[in-house]
Protein backbone atom coordinates (compact mmCIF):
# COMPACT_ATOMS: atom_id res chain seq x y z
CA UNK A 1 0.00 0.00 0.00
CA UNK A 2 1.00 3.37 -0.82
CA UNK A 3 -0.81 6.60 1.01
CA UNK A 4 -0.21 9.59 -0.61
CA UNK A 5 -0.78 13.07 1.01
CA UNK A 6 -1.84 15.63 -1.91
CA UNK A 7 -0.76 18.60 -0.03
CA UNK A 8 2.65 16.84 -0.08
CA UNK A 9 2.48 16.38 -4.23
CA UNK A 10 4.41 19.30 -6.01
CA UNK A 11 2.00 21.58 -8.29
CA UNK A 12 3.15 21.60 -11.87
CA UNK A 13 2.76 25.11 -13.66
CA UNK A 14 1.02 24.51 -16.76
CA UNK A 15 0.22 27.21 -19.03
CA UNK A 16 3.34 27.41 -21.45
CA UNK A 17 2.60 23.94 -22.20
CA UNK A 18 1.96 23.64 -25.98
CA UNK A 19 -1.38 21.89 -24.78
CA UNK A 20 -3.11 24.66 -23.30
CA UNK A 21 -4.49 27.75 -24.13
CA UNK A 22 -6.42 30.67 -22.88
CA UNK A 23 -5.27 31.40 -19.21
CA UNK A 24 -3.58 29.35 -16.10
CA UNK A 25 -3.48 25.84 -15.94
CA UNK A 26 -1.72 23.54 -13.11
CA UNK A 27 -1.78 19.84 -12.09
CA UNK A 28 -0.38 17.58 -9.07
CA UNK A 29 0.26 14.16 -10.68
CA UNK A 30 -0.38 12.00 -7.35
CA UNK A 31 -0.27 8.95 -9.47
CA UNK A 32 2.39 8.97 -11.84
CA UNK A 33 5.13 5.96 -13.05
CA UNK A 34 6.88 5.96 -10.26
CA UNK A 35 4.36 4.74 -8.00
CA UNK A 36 1.82 3.19 -10.46
CA UNK A 37 2.64 1.46 -13.75
CA UNK A 38 -0.60 1.16 -15.24
CA UNK A 39 -3.00 3.97 -13.95
CA UNK A 40 -2.03 7.60 -13.96
CA UNK A 41 -4.45 9.61 -11.46
CA UNK A 42 -3.81 13.56 -10.94
CA UNK A 43 -6.05 16.95 -10.28
CA UNK A 44 -5.56 19.58 -13.07
CA UNK A 45 -6.81 23.33 -12.14
CA UNK A 46 -7.49 26.50 -14.64
CA UNK A 47 -7.94 29.59 -14.55
CA UNK A 48 -11.36 31.64 -15.74
CA UNK A 49 -10.75 30.68 -19.56
CA UNK A 50 -7.92 28.53 -19.42
CA UNK A 51 -8.26 24.85 -20.97
CA UNK A 52 -6.72 22.44 -23.14
CA UNK A 53 -6.55 22.91 -26.86
CA UNK A 54 -8.45 20.16 -29.14
CA UNK A 55 -6.58 16.99 -28.57
CA UNK A 56 -6.61 12.79 -28.19
CA UNK A 57 -4.86 9.97 -26.36
CA UNK A 58 -3.33 6.74 -27.31
CA UNK A 59 -5.56 5.57 -24.23
CA UNK A 60 -8.96 6.25 -22.41
CA UNK A 61 -9.21 8.94 -20.24
CA UNK A 62 -12.10 9.36 -17.24
CA UNK A 63 -12.49 13.03 -15.89
CA UNK A 64 -14.17 13.93 -12.39
CA UNK A 65 -15.42 17.98 -11.90
CA UNK A 66 -14.37 18.68 -8.26
CA UNK A 67 -14.38 22.56 -8.16
CA UNK A 68 -15.50 25.30 -9.84
CA UNK A 69 -17.75 25.48 -13.38
CA UNK A 70 -15.93 24.08 -16.35
CA UNK A 71 -16.42 22.67 -19.87
CA UNK A 72 -15.88 18.66 -21.27
CA UNK A 73 -16.51 19.18 -25.15
CA UNK A 74 -15.66 16.87 -28.10
CA UNK A 75 -15.63 18.31 -31.49
CA UNK A 76 -19.40 18.38 -31.95
CA UNK A 77 -20.85 19.16 -28.38
CA UNK A 78 -19.86 21.05 -25.55
CA UNK A 79 -21.48 20.33 -21.86
CA UNK A 80 -20.84 22.90 -19.03
CA UNK A 81 -19.88 20.70 -15.80
CA UNK A 82 -20.33 21.71 -12.03
CA UNK A 83 -18.61 19.17 -8.86
CA UNK A 84 -19.89 15.64 -9.48
CA UNK A 85 -19.88 15.31 -13.18
CA UNK A 86 -17.45 12.69 -14.78
CA UNK A 87 -17.34 12.16 -18.35
CA UNK A 88 -15.40 9.05 -20.41
CA UNK A 89 -12.93 10.27 -23.62
CA UNK A 90 -12.84 6.99 -25.62
CA UNK A 91 -9.27 5.99 -27.43
CA UNK A 92 -8.47 8.54 -30.04
CA UNK A 93 -11.42 10.81 -29.31
CA UNK A 94 -10.86 14.33 -30.07
CA UNK A 95 -11.74 16.55 -26.93
CA UNK A 96 -10.79 19.49 -24.72
CA UNK A 97 -11.72 20.46 -21.14
CA UNK A 98 -11.11 23.60 -19.03
CA UNK A 99 -12.78 26.64 -17.33
CA UNK A 100 -15.69 28.93 -18.47
CA UNK A 101 -14.87 32.05 -18.80
CA UNK A 102 -16.24 33.43 -15.85
CA UNK A 103 -15.03 30.68 -13.48
CA UNK A 104 -11.44 28.73 -12.10
CA UNK A 105 -12.59 24.88 -12.80
CA UNK A 106 -10.66 21.53 -11.16
CA UNK A 107 -11.12 18.25 -12.12
CA UNK A 108 -9.41 15.10 -11.47
CA UNK A 109 -7.74 12.65 -14.32
CA UNK A 110 -7.73 9.08 -14.24
CA UNK A 111 -5.85 7.49 -17.22
CA UNK A 112 -3.52 4.76 -18.24
CA UNK A 113 -0.16 5.31 -19.51
CA UNK A 114 -0.58 7.68 -22.52
CA UNK A 115 0.69 9.52 -25.70
CA UNK A 116 -1.30 13.17 -26.04
CA UNK A 117 -1.26 14.36 -29.67
CA UNK A 118 -2.31 17.89 -30.20
CA UNK A 119 -4.62 18.79 -33.28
Amino acid sequence: MKVIKTETVKTTDLTKDPLMTGGKAEAQFILGPDVAKQVAFGITRFGPGGRTKLHTHTSEQVLYAIEGRGIFATENEEIEVTPGTAVYFGVEEKHWHGATKNSSFAHLTITPPHKTNIL
